[in-house]
């Protein structure tokens, strides 16, 4: 699917949750990215994301800090690889290079994350800036 019916997509909620796991949200965001000025992208996948949650019936399930800080992560990794390639890259480069972006179990933000953080409630609602140690 490329990207524009991706997104229509996901805003419309019409995607299954059943499908729709880490990976796929990294897609997502890579796919907003793509679309939007950083800034529009975190915004709009953050409303979208949140009225998919509630569609799921889990509102509660949206958390700002991992959603903005993986988006972060996705622009960041897009920026070096247009900087390296001179063009931005296509999600199957992206998803070739990034592995550790589409892990959930053992997941990134650990390194930049103390775990109570991410748990606190703050960290659920509004974003916070990383608290851990790089390994």
């Amino acid at each position: 699917m490329r990207d524009d019916p991706l997104i229509t997509a996901f805003e419309s909620c019409s995607i299954p949750n059943e499908h729709f796991h880490h990976a796929d949200h990294v897609r997502m965001g890579f796919a907003y990215l793509c679309r939007f000025p950083a800034l529009e992208a975190i915004a709009r996948f953050s409303e979208a994301l949140k009225r998919f949650a509630a569609h799921c019936g889990r509102p509660n399930l949206y958390h700002e800090t991992i959603t903005w800080a993986f988006l972060l992560l996705i622009r960041e990794r897009v920026a070096r690889w247009e900087r390296q390639h001179g063009c931005p890259p296509a999600w199957n480069e992206f998803a070739a290079t990034n592995a550790d972006l589409l892990d959930w179990k053992d997941n990134i933000l650990a390194k930049y994350y103390r775990p109570e953080t991410l748990a606190s409630e703050l960290a659920r609602t509004t974003f916070v800036f990383p608290d851990g140690r790089l390994q």
